[in-house]
């Protein structure tokens, strides 16, 4: 064993002193086995990361995720529906409830909007999670006469509170549809955020809403998510039967609250699968591309190291002469790989460890796991373990001299011969670079086009000009007139500002808030029966000035005035798609109102007839690239401001040098006023569009990568190849060829490489859309452009990494080449 171990270090070092004395060969593989090797490091700790890594919940192999769906879409439950499950249902030890809600909360630093969770007393057991500093929520802080109580999230109390240790026992104030108070008693351990990353966890006394009767009784106002603990020697298919039962009695009992056409169904599954669907697929992808990346890599330094064993034939001829075995001479191959493929894995890991903090970040889109991502020694055992792959492969890969004397001396005695069997490696290593590079360049090409598409769509409104600021509706000591008084305000004194062209109060910012709810109406006093086809519209609460302010004109009557208000005729403005589709475009004057069941929970919105005044052009608030949208449009004076205080303000110039005088005029008007988030539509678009830029960067990286890798493969197989064939080239020569004759010859020799790559990368990539396409559902394949601009790019650079050798074909001296021999 030690005469093993001391004969492979003696391989070794006679290795090290080989490869230094090609140092432009070693470099290049070195770095080429570092990308490849660095690329599979990244994703295999993002897999392990997202998809493999335990939860910190206790015993997480029991914690399940109830859910409800109608067609497509999550319909969380209500009161009255987890009050049936938890009655009925006896293979769950325990279920907690979630919903999300918004607060100002006031008196931990600056006033600000947080997103909360509201739970139950059985939440935190539930979910098997333990306190880093005070106490979680119990059941003590459970039902309607219970003490306000709030949980910091680990993340908002390291960064917006600096980890500060005495937060325990403050009072903070937390406004919804009312004011309320509550005492900070604990900060949670670093968990997953799920369903929603939120700030604070609260009990259900911080919310007026949770406490309402409609929110009690309403078996159809569904906001809640559930959580479930197996009980002992319950398996997960056993709880998911039993909970299917349930609900069909449910079902059955309460046939009106779900309608067979909303097709409404249950399931469960463990939370660590709820968890990671949604990465799942993109991670899948990102493997496959990094798996590619690999694959070229390996096959362009296979074709190196192929290549430079090829110019080594007469060395290894001489000693396979001189009694060295084949077994030898592969301990000298791979003791050489061994050596490039460990300082190649190295470097990756070094190129690795800040591509996970990017990559983690893109991946959050997808799954909230990946916001906690770090390099670990996942990425060591992957890089060894590809460095060890690729070392056997490229030492495995050349054909090595017999040790019989005639063939040692026969290579030994004359140049470089390029043998058909090596020619044939080394051009299939590099159709396979091509190929590889072709469905990688493809998919980027898709990516870069969705960009493009989303850049050049056009919002329909000024974004270039108007500030979105967010000053949230406070509600102590305030009734909802004086709440409108505030906003009315606040927009006469901004109005006054220098430079301030129009000010307006809205709903939502633009792409920033959550996706709208569509609430069905009926119009001129026809009200749909269930039979029918509910039209449905989104409702958006606009002070007098909107449109303006974001540079709409009023296509067809008239916008709100001071006049809309309170106890006046109720009115609206609705959307040119409406009305086209609804009143074949005549709106003005007829009346519609809201029908929609779930107003009987959401009593703040009035199904009283509404008179048309105005037409409007579509404003579609949530997609970037902007779709034809129902929306109906009420005076902030007649209606809650619901979700509001969004404030938005045309501005002549700079609209960003309005930020620190707005704020102080508003903090004059109530120092506990939240300002925050202040930012151009313009920016906020752009802030949207970040992930698809991040896909672009992601993807073209991958893609640039290979890319580069496969011009250096085409490259080093033709200038191996002239280099091989110098006499040939110069008995052409001398025969009475034209060096231009030589010159396209190898220009051809490349373009047929590349042609080869793409055919066979046409051929894979369509069968991996097919295969992948059966296992991924939402999987869309590139587009024609996207494959032929691909190709057009694998042709071009195949055709300029021929330019070099084919240039240096043109130029052997006729002479000079049959000397060599």
């Amino acid at each position: 064993m030690t005469e093993h171990i001391l004969s492979f270090l003696r391989d070794l070092r006679v290795g090290a002193r080989s490869l230094a004395r090609e140092k432009g060969l070693t470099v290049t593989v070195v770095v080429t086995l570092a990308l490849g090797i660095g690329a599979n490091a990244v994703m295999f700790s993002l897999v392990r990361g997202v998809l493999l890594r335990p939860l910190v919940n206790r015993d997480e192999g029991r914690l399940i995720y109830i859910g409800q769906t109608s067609g497509k879409d999550d319909a969380h439950f209500s009161v009255p529906e987890i009050k049936d499950l938890r009655a009925s249902v006896k293979t769950l030890s325990s279920i907690g409830e979630f919903s999300t809600i918004g607060f100002t909360m006031v008196g931990l630093g600056e006033p600000r909007e947080v997103r909360a969770g509201v739970v139950d007393g059985n939440y935190f057991q539930v979910m098997g999670l333990r306190p880093v500093l005070g106490r979680l929520l119990d059941k003590h802080d459970d039902g309607p006469n219970a003490a306000g109580a709030v949980v910091l999230t680990y993340r908002f109390w390291t960064t917006a509170l600096k980890g500060d240790p005495t937060v325990i026992g403050k009072t903070v104030r937390l406004d919804s549809f009312d004011s309320r108070t509550a005492t900070v008693v604990g900060v949670l351990e670093p968990c997953l955020p799920y369903p929603q990353d939120t700030e604070i966890i609260a009990n259900i006394i911080t919310s007026a809403h949770h406490l309402s009767a409609t929110m009690v009784t309403s078996r159809i106002h569904r906001m809640t998510d559930l959580f479930g603990r197996l009980a002992p020697g319950v398996t997960l298919p056993m709880a998911r039967a039993e909970l299917r039962t349930v609900y069909g009695s449910m079902v059955k009992d309460h046939p009106d609250d779900y309608p067979a056409k909303e097709d409404f169904h249950i399931n469960a599954m463990l939370l660590r699968d709820q968890v990671t669907s949604g990465a799942r697929t993109i991670l899948l992808v990102l493997m496959a591309t990094s798996i590619l990346v690999f694959i070229i890599a390996c096959s362009n330094v296979a074709n190196l190291i192929l290549a430079r064993t090829v110019r080594r034939q007469a060395e290894l001829g001489v000693r396979a002469a001189l009694g060295a075995s084949t077994g030898a001479l592969r301990r000298t191959l791979l003791s050489e790989s061994l050596l490039l493929c460990i300082v190649g894995a190295a470097l990756g890991l070094v190129i690795a460890s800040p591509m996970v903090s990017v990559l983690g970040r893109y991946m959050s889109r997808y799954s909230i796991r990946a916001l906690d991502l770090t390099v670990d020694s996942t990425m060591l055992w992957v890089g060894a373990a590809l460095a060890v792959l690729a070392a056997i492969l490229l030492a495995y890969i050349p054909r090595l001299p017999s040790s019989e004397g005639a063939q040692g001396f026969n290579l030994a005695s004359g140049s470089t011969r390029f043998t058909g069997a090596a020619n044939r490696k080394l051009r299939i290593f590099a159709v396979i670079q091509i190929a590889a590079s072709f469905v990688l360049v493809a998919s980027a090409g898709a990516t870069v086009r969705t960009l493009l598409s989303l850049e050049a769509a056009q919002a329909g409104f000024d974004t270039r000009h108007v500030l979105a600021v967010n000053v949230p509706v406070m509600h102590l000591g305030k009734t909802p007139g004086q709440t409108v008084d505030f906003y009315r305000e606040a927009t006469r004194r901004i109005r006054e500002l220098p430079e301030v062209q129009n000010v307006a109060i809205g709903m939502v910012v633009p792409w920033r808030e959550p996706a709208p709810f569509f609430l069905q109406f009926g119009v001129d006093g026809h009200v749909p029966t269930p039979n029918e086809q509910h039209p449905t519209a989104v409702i958006r609460v606009v002070s007098p000035g909107f449109f303006a302010t974001l540079g709409l004109p009023v296509l067809e009557g008239r916008d709100f005035n001071d006049a809309d208000r309170d106890g006046r005729e109720r009115v609206a403005v609705v959307s040119q798609t409406l009305a086209q589709r609804i009143f074949k475009g005549d709106a003005l004057n007829h009346h519609m109102m809201w029908t929609d069941p779930i107003l009987k929970a959401v009593p703040m919105i009035s199904g009283e007839p509404l008179r048309i005044v105005g037409v409007v052009p579509d404003v579609d608030d949530t997609n970037i690239v902007p779709q034809p949208t129902m929306t109906v449009y009420r005076p902030f004076d007649q209606e809650p401001v619901i979700g509001g205080g969004r404030l938005f303000v045309h501005v002549r110039s700079n609209p960003y040098g309005l930020v620190t005088p707005l704020t102080r005029l508003l903090r004059t008007m109530s120092a506990d006023q939240p300002v925050e988030h202040a930012a151009t539509l313009q920016d906020v678009r752009a802030e949207v569009l970040s992930p698809d830029r991040l896909n672009v960067m992601v993807f073209g990286a991958f893609a640039a990568v290979a890319l580069l890798i496969a011009v250096i493969g085409v490259a080093g197989v033709l200038a191996f190849s002239v280099s091989a064939r110098t006499r040939e080239f110069g008995i052409r020569l001398a025969v009475g060829s034209q060096p231009r004759q030589l010159l396209w010859r190898v220009l051809s020799e490349g373009a047929v490489m590349a042609v080869a790559g793409l055919g066979v990368g046409f051929a894979c990539g369509f069968g991996l859309e097919r295969l992948a396409g059966s296992l991924l559902a939402d999987l869309k394949a590139p587009g024609m452009l996207a494959v032929m601009g691909a190709a057009l790019v694998l042709l071009l650079a195949a055709v300029i990494a021929s330019v070099i050798p084919a240039a240096r074909a043109a130029r052997i001296d006729p002479i000079q080449a049959l000397r060599t021999d």
